[in-house]
């Protein structure tokens, strides 16, 4: 494939969004990265070689600013998405209002794919606002631009994430209570994720397809914490934590600013696992054989480790 296309990524700054930059920019694609962050620029420039990456300023109220950028670009990667509502963002404006505006711009330009990413338990029977309003943006999203390829990943990992180091910065407790602690995952590290996007963006006869993607193990909530605890050499005892002492929980922690748990998540974990399904194309499809999380997090988690890096890990 000629690698001397224009890529157009929004939420380039975000957890996914650095390593697809990276990714896309070794691969000699031009990124056009619409962003109200100098933080970001600063960060992401180093990411790439000299001249690969533009930036615009944008921010999500005003998308006549990225009108152009769209209609310049080969390809067109969304990446935006938030884990919990706040006064300034909700979830519908977010997972269904963006990808909806983006899809009818890419269906006015010459944009050969529009890469969506949701998350996998997307669906109009959730109980949950966020994986309704995902499945609203990819059916949205399918049916403005026929171009369009839906990625949906189970929980992503790697050294930014929000989900090993959270467990790993609650270590100190004796007790770690969980909601849902039979629930399952499927964990994924961001660097497959990032080459899967990769990957599918120069696939021949995907479009309108969805990509589930998940790591090589299903593993239960328990599990991965247990796991973390023996990556970073701490011991807790986990219990299950009952609903309605987690949905009090949850009412107290989504008045912070950032939540560690919400009454939406607690809906996500009574429902059906995180996992891949039969249904839909996967990493298989793609030819890539991701990395196991449980043996890659001790490359980020040493940190947390009494005596770091050079501490030796206890069986």
């Amino acid at each position: 494939m000629n690698n001397n296309l224009i890529a157009t990524v929004l939420g380039a700054g975000g957890f996914i969004g650095r390593y697809c930059v990276r990714n896309l920019t070794n691969k000699n694609y031009r990124c056009i990265i619409p962003t109200r962050n100098s933080y970001q620029k600063g960060y992401l420039k180093t990411q790439a070689p000299p001249g690969a990456i533009e930036f615009i300023k944008w921010d999500s109220k005003n998308f006549s600013a990225i009108q152009e950028a769209i209609s310049n670009s080969d390809i067109v990667i969304n990446l935006i998405g938030i884990l919990y509502e706040n006064r300034k963002q909700k979830f519908k404006e977010i997972h269904s209002g963006i990808p909806e505006i983006i899809s009818k711009m890419c269906s006015k330009s010459n944009v050969k794919k529009f890469i969506h990413i949701s998350a996998i338990g997307a669906s109009p029977e959730s109980k949950s606002l966020y994986q309704r309003t995902k499945f609203d943006g990819e059916v949205k999203a399918l049916n403005n631009f026929k171009n369009t390829v839906i990625v949906r990943p189970s929980v992503v990992c790697g050294s930014e994430d929000n989900f090993t180091n959270l467990f790993s910065k609650l270590s100190f407790l004796p007790i770690i209570p969980l909601v849902g602690k039979n629930y399952k995952f499927q964990p994924v590290l961001v660097t497959d994720v990032a080459d899967a996007i990769t990957k599918i963006i120069e696939a021949k006869n995907n479009e309108g397809r969805i990509y589930e993607i998940g790591g090589p193990k299903i593993i239960s909530f328990e599990n991965i914490v247990q796991s973390i605890l023996k990556t970073i050499n701490k011991k807790a005892i986990i219990i299950e934590m009952p609903k309605f002492l987690a949905e009090i929980q949850a009412s107290i922690f989504g008045l912070l600013p950032k939540p560690i748990l919400t009454t939406d998540q607690i809906k996500i974990l009574s429902e059906s696992d995180n996992v891949v399904s039969d249904q839909h194309l996967t990493l298989d499809d793609l030819k890539i054989k991701p990395m196991d999380v449980e043996i890659s997090m001790s490359k980020w988690l040493w940190r947390y480790r009494d005596g770091g890096e050079f501490a030796n890990k206890k069986d």
